[in-house]
């Protein structure tokens, strides 16, 4: 094949999977409902299975709704005809994948986990087959052909499978209010680790180093904060709360307009309502924040409210959270 035509090929194998996506969209239901509401009372684990293809997408769903919240486990059907059934408790919830819905081996698992007790979720091409006809929920995964030129290798099937499996983790972890703290807690290693793990109260300057200003001062105070704190100074009031803060973007705009700044009250400078952290906010919240609104620091503040350090984008950026 000449050059364009494989880059055609390429596209056409992508176009097919993005409109058997779609349909399969258009095709999700109550049985989808049905599907979410069995995995989230589920006391025990999700058991995922299938069998060649359907057993490679099963595997990498099982991995995703481990890491969002609902333990899970990939189990063999052949093997688990051979002992492996053994992992299997009537609390669990078993997700069958097969594109036809009759995979032999499949079937019989089926039949043992029913004596079990165990609930059960299809996700199959075939709405009249033995897995859709006797599992708790069935779930469409039909689709119109395979991507393959021979419309045999599982291409366009296992994608919308695996779509639908993301979309079952997905939803549990919004239906069980699954934050990201609690998926840093899941991925403690490497950069994902670092930005998650990281709050505001790890990386902020406190004490002393805190660049703090009484509401009386004057300019010339905030100049001396604003040259040995980066760029930024908090106007405190008495009880701990933040009045306002002044930046050297302040300083700069006041000397375009006085002459003599040093004087000036910093009341009359300071923005009155600024954007303000909590302790406990994940430092990649925060950089988001600063990045919407062009700003490299903010004071922060505790449970009540009262102003306990100031964080600066450079300091997020060191522990790695950029």
């Amino acid at each position: 094949m000449t050059s364009g035509k494989i880059i055609e090929m390429g596209r056409r194998v992508i176009r097919m999977e993005r409109e058997a996506l779609a349909e399969s969209e258009a095709r999700l239901g109550e049985s989808f409902a049905r599907a979410v509401e069995l995995l989230a009372r589920c006391t025990g684990r999700a058991i995922v299975s299938g069998v060649g293809k359907s057993g490679l997408i099963g595997r990498k769903i099982a991995a995703t709704l481990t890491s969002t919240g609902t333990p899970a486990t990939f189990l063999h059907p052949s093997e688990s005809l051979h002992g492996d059934l053994g992992i299997v408790g009537a609390s669990d919830v078993a997700i069958l994948i097969s594109k036809s819905g009759e995979s032999s081996e499949l079937v019989a698992l089926l039949e043992h986990l029913k004596r079990l007790g165990v609930g059960t979720i299809a996700i199959t091409g075939n709405s009249d087959s033995t897995l859709a006809r006797h599992t708790d929920v069935s779930l469409d995964a039909w689709v119109r052909e395979e991507a393959c030129v021979l419309d045999l290798a599982p291409t366009t099937s296992t994608t919308v499978a695996l779509a639908i499996g993301d979309a079952l983790a997905v939803s549990l972890l919004e239906e069980k209010g699954f934050k990201a703290g609690d998926f840093a807690r899941l991925h403690p290693g490497g950069a994902l680790g670092r930005k998650l793990l990281t709050q505001v109260r790890d990386v902020m300057v406190t004490g002393r180093l805190i660049p703090v200003l009484a509401p009386g001062a004057t300019m010339r105070e905030a100049v001396v904060q604003l040259a040995e704190r980066r760029g930024i100074a908090v106007v405190r009031n008495d009880d701990g709360t933040v009045a306002g803060v002044v930046t050297s973007g302040d300083l700069t705009r006041l000397m375009e307009r006085e002459d003599n700044v040093m004087p000036v009250p910093v009341e009359q400078v300071m923005t009155r309502t600024p954007h303000i952290a909590h302790e406990d906010e994940l430092g990649s919240a925060v950089v988001y924040r600063m990045e919407q609104n062009g700003i490299i620091s903010m004071p922060v503040v505790d449970a009540a409210e009262k102003l306990s350090g100031v964080i600066h984008l450079h300091d997020l950026m060191r522990a790695g959270v950029v």
